[in-house]
């Protein structure tokens, strides 16, 4: 009995020192990750330049913020459906090793002093181990600059059955703001590799060469600007010039346009304007200029990238957002797109004016919608203060009901004839009675 008593204390006590053990080393467990944890960030803290597009967003669409051929950045790294590249991107390197001046260990070394600066370009944080990921910007930066030379020094670089494949491709995939590596350390990769070669272009040039589809303004590469990336300098070619980007006032939101057949019917007339600033919208004297613009896959592509990236690095400057939504305003229905199209306005490359409308409608959904630039909130007053006017909505119907065509008009003229003489020959005979 008192063995048996025994051996339950000591049970006990056994089990007190287990559980005094297992609070300990979770107490230990605790601390560490205390103190190797980072602070809290926001994806909206300064220094973060390349985002995950928010779900509520990438589900309206997904594949267009998804690269098909190529991972770019640490974001689709591990992608598997992606492998077949990582082989090309091997051989580019090669290449880009033999033709550089400097040797692998100086790359390694160079990309190895540069490691946490590009981290902190991301705003989300990235296991991939410190070796894979200076491997990782190796040799995404090698390809790009291999891909970039090939493309615009044939002769010098040569080409091959893969580069023709891929050329048709990969600026899409190169245009999506979670496939980014930052522009500084392709920059510096290149100005390294071929700092003797004095009869190459920079890095920037072969930039503005490569998407030079979407450099409607002409912008000269020489601007001192900062880069960020692709996607930012997808965004900087159609901004304004900067003596001319419209003041932003808190305050200033537009919650309602009529829409393009509305404003049409009465009495708005649209016209293309010559401007090649995308967003140079102008109203004056009943006349609604507008940029022609183009919409389908390769645009839808652009505006959702850009304006998710303006969502987090550029919520007071939402100047493509603020695009976007006064196009949503003008385009409602299938008679919106078919009158701008008829105007020679809209381009529409989808073909079905239905499933265009729609892909408008989409382009805000789940967005930030900040206080709207004030070019953009005069030109909404003006236009809806244009509709408003009963005088304008009388002239249209008085040129649809009775000049709308030649037969009309000349009935309506000899009708009125008819009517002055009738008026006329009445007057007469009360002035013969009197």
């Amino acid at each position: 009995m008192e063995e048996s008593a025994s051996a339950e204390i000591q049970d006990k006590a056994n089990a007190s020192i287990g559980k005094e053990h297992q609070n300990k080393a979770l107490v230990f467990d605790i601390k560490q990750m205390l103190e190797s944890s980072k602070p809290p960030f926001s994806p909206l803290s300064p220094g973060f330049c390349i985002y995950r597009v928010p779900h509520d967003i990438r589900e309206l669409n997904e594949k267009v913020y998804t690269p098909k051929y190529i991972s770019i950045g640490p974001f689709h790294h591990d992608d598997k459906t992606l492998e077949t590249m990582e082989k090309l991107k091997v051989k580019y390197f090669k290449i880009f090793a033999e033709k550089a001046v400097l040797n692998v260990e100086r790359l390694v070394s160079t990309i190895r002093d540069r490691e946490e600066d590009v981290r902190r370009y991301y705003a989300e944080t990235s296991t991939i181990t410190s070796d894979n990921y200076v491997k990782m910007i190796m040799l995404d930066a090698s390809f790009i600059i291999v891909f970039f030379l090939i493309l615009f020094m044939p002769t010098e670089w040569g080409c091959d059955d893969e580069f023709t494949i891929l050329t048709s491709h990969l600026m899409d995939d190169m245009s999506l703001l979670e496939n980014q590596l930052p522009f500084f350390v392709i920059q510096e990769l290149y100005n390294l590799a071929f700092e003797s070669r004095s009869n190459y272009p920079s890095f920037t040039q072969l930039a503005f060469r490569f998407f030079r589809r979407y450099n409607t303004q002409n912008m000269s590469p020489d601007l001192n600007f900062e880069i960020k990336h692709f996607v930012d300098l997808l965004r900087t070619f159609f901004l304004p010039q900067p003596h001319r980007l419209p003041q932003r006032y808190r305050g200033e939101r537009v919650t309602h346009l009529y829409t393009a057949s509305q404003l049409h019917e009465a009495g708005v007339k649209f016209k293309v304007s010559s401007s090649e600033c995308l967003f140079d919208l102008k109203f004056s004297n009943g006349v609604l200029e507008i940029p022609c613009f183009q919409l389908g896959n390769p645009s839808e592509i652009f505006f959702r990238n850009v304006m998710a990236l303006e969502q987090f690095l550029y919520r007071l400057d939402c100047y493509v957002s603020d695009y976007i939504r006064v196009l949503d305003f003008l385009i409602d229905t299938t008679k919106d797109v078919d009158l701008l199209v008829r105007k020679r306005i809209l381009v529409n490359t989808l073909g079905d004016s239905n499933t265009l409308a729609t892909l408008v409608n989409n382009l805000n959904k789940h967005t930030f919608l900040s206080d709207m630039n004030s070019d953009y909130c005069r030109l909404c007053k003006d236009l809806n203060a244009f509709y408003e006017d009963p005088r304008h909505s009388w002239k249209v119907a008085l040129r649809r009901d009775y000049f709308s065509n030649p037969w009309r008009t000349t009935a309506t003229i000899v009708a009125i004839i008819f009517l002055v003489l009738t008026l006329t020959q009445t007057i007469c005979s009360i002035i013969s009675l009197l």
